[in-house]
């Protein structure tokens, strides 16, 4: 029987699970934690960290599989790399893997193959901190250079914020070190891409909404972009240029743009399916491109058909509610017999604690809709939410 090794066995790693078992898969699946909801779903569990190289490439030797992959997590993309690299199979390379995982190593690498990048300076202790702190212009941001999600990711408008800014994002920074770069403004969207044997497809420009500054929390999605033709084919072109920076020859890619009013530039490239339900939802409703079947395809070595099937729009919403523990949560079947929404979930249920949006985790549940356009599903999405109440105290 075939077999596919999955790093990870969250949620954010089900719809890969799901898919690979339907594709008649043998699959096994690593993860640190033995509760994890995607154990179940598999056929056999590696109770290994997602970011222990050595036992993953050990786990691997033992389970021997035609292709190991992840879906939209960034730090496992390391030790997929050391696999595919022993045991000879399909995937990026451990330059790329490191380029694409450190934000540091990307923006440089992006700078260095002249991909259109905001200022910025790499941060690794207080003295260099110091060395630069005359050099940055306000407003700015600081993040750290590995990690994901809006973790640690902050704006700053002063020079007197600097410090606690820097401690800030350091805290999130498995390695310690953070970037300081210039605050971009305008249109962000995300592009959905895959490279196949070095011929790189874009399949969607996603518009996106974030909850703004100071932390930038992604709360909306929507597909296919709207922004002008001539705008998005700068931001097909930018892509095709940061995937070739980055050495992405086979696999796919996340990459986040902002539409400056100086032309489109660089925020970071994931060298993996993209997360918020954009490759496992909004792909497929827009496109009918199954991109998670498409990149198992791609790890075992096939050709994907990346074909778009349908032209249709569709979109996704993030519920923020006050703070406070959830006490009730209302309106959902109501919400659910509304046109075009296929699916409402809660990340929170009542007794747990909502809090301020200050990272992805933080949010409480989402409303994802397919209909003709995409102004049309961002309607039905906004519609289909405000029929929810969550109440807390």
């Amino acid at each position: 029987m075939r077999k596919i090794l999955i790093i990870g066995a969250s949620v954010l790693q089900l719809p890969a699970i799901l898919k690979a078992k339907e594709m008649g898969f043998y699959v096994g699946v690593v993860d640190y934690n033995p509760q994890a909801i995607g154990i179940k779903h598999a056929d056999v569990f590696f109770n290994v960290s997602t970011i222990d190289t050595e036992g993953i490439l050990e786990t691997a030797k033992s389970f021997q599989p035609e292709g190991i992959m992840t879906l939209a997590t960034d730090m496992p993309m390391r030790s997929i790399a050391a696999v595919t690299r022993k045991l000879n199979l399909p995937g990026i390379s451990m330059e790329s893997a490191v380029k694409a995982t450190d934000k540091g190593e990307m923006i440089q690498a992006f700078k260095e193959y002249g991909v259109d990048v905001p200022w910025f300076f790499i941060v690794k202790n207080q003295d260099e901190l110091e060395a630069v702190s005359e050099k940055i212009t306000y407003p700015c941001i600081v993040k750290p250079v590995d990690n994901a999600g809006s973790r640690g990711v902050i704006l700053i408008n002063e020079q007197p914020e600097l410090k606690d800014a820097y401690k800030y994002s350091k805290e999130h920074s498995q390695n310690g070190a953070v970037i300081i770069e210039e605050y971009m403004t305008g249109n962000e969207v995300s592009v959905e891409a895959m490279a196949v044997n070095g011929e790189i497809h874009i399949l969607a420009i996603t518009d996106k909404i974030t909850t703004g500054p100071p932390h930038f929390v992604e709360m909306g999605h929507s597909q296919p972009s709207q922004l002008p033709e001539t705008v998005q084919q700068k931001v097909k072109t930018l892509t095709v240029k940061a995937m070739q920076a980055l050495g992405i020859n086979n696999g796919p890619a996340h990459v986040e743009i902002m539409v400056t009013p100086n032309g489109p530039k660089m925020i970071e490239l994931g060298a993996r399916m993209g997360g918020d339900n954009i490759t496992t939802h909004l792909v497929p409703l827009s496109t009918g491109i199954d991109m998670v079947k498409a990149t198992i395809e791609l790890a075992v070595g096939e050709i994907p058909d990346l074909t778009p099937k349908i032209s249709r729009g569709s979109a996704i919403r993030y519920m923020k509610v006050q703070p406070g523990i959830i006490q009730k949560i209302t309106g959902m079947e109501e919400a659910e017999k509304i046109a075009g929404v296929k699916e409402i979930v809660f990340t929170k249920s009542v007794g747990e604690t909502a809090t301020q949006i200050q990272s992805s985790t933080d949010r409480v549940g989402y409303v994802v809709v397919q209909s003709s356009n995409s102004e049309n599903s961002i309607t039905i999405c906004e519609l289909a939410k405000n029929k929810i109440s969550i109440v807390t105290v």
